[in-house]
């Protein structure tokens, strides 16, 4: 498939005003639900309330993605922050579980930073680590929810996560973004594919064999 075609550029701006549009309706719907969990994440974890993190967007465009905290900042005695695991309390595992640590993403949305659908923006320091064929995911804007999300999210290697985000930028369509809006919430009720078999977090990515 002729990756060009496959981007419909005369869908974009349609598809980012219905973005926009039910990120406002579903931050108002959900306020109750995001004003409950700032309260908790306040009361359990502390300040700051929202993680604001830079992450690569649209053509690897840097901007500030924002979740609620699910992590304490415990460091050790040479002050340097304790593993993952050991920061991730309870509360913030059903936080992730249950997907309302990304709520606040609904205000990436509504700012034209983020879609619905689309690849998950990760880290930075991943950027220079692709293959020319992984860095494609970033021909689109990131998504709240995604095709690798709701085909295994953390629990699939990185390899197949990439291949499944190009995969999504290649047949993108609101059929289909309707379908993995779908597909997500089941995923979300049924708590699957969190995170890594033996992993309290998502592996860090290394870049794949065939890059070197």
């Amino acid at each position: 498939m002729n990756p060009s075609r496959s981007l419909r550029p005369s869908n974009r701006p349609m598809k980012s005003f219905f973005d926009r549009l039910f990120a406002l309706l579903s931050l108002f719907i959900l306020s109750p639900l995001f004003i409950v969990t700032a309260l908790l994440v306040r009361w359990r974890l502390g300040t700051p309330v929202l993680f604001r993190q830079q992450r690569p967007g649209y053509r690897g465009k840097p901007f500030w993605l924002l979740k609620f905290r699910t992590m304490r900042n415990a460091c050790d005695a040479g002050g340097a922050l304790l593993p993952d695991a050991q920061r991730l309390t309870p509360f913030g595992r059903w936080l992730r579980a249950t997907s309302i640590d990304e709520l606040p993403e609904l205000i990436n949305i509504l700012r034209g930073e983020m879609s619905f659908i689309g690849p998950r923006p990760l880290l930075m320091q991943y950027l220079p680590l692709y293959s020319p064929q992984q860095a494609r995911r970033h021909d689109v804007k990131p998504g709240f929810s995604g095709w690798a999300q709701i085909n295994g999210r953390n629990s699939i290697s990185w390899d197949e996560k990439f291949r499944l985000d190009v995969w999504y930028v290649d047949h993108q369509s609101f059929r289909l973004d309707l379908l993995i809006f779908l597909l997500t919430i089941w995923k979300v009720i049924r708590r699957e594919g969190i995170s890594a078999r033996g992993e309290a977090t998502v592996q860090y990515f290394k870049g794949s064999p065939s890059n070197d």
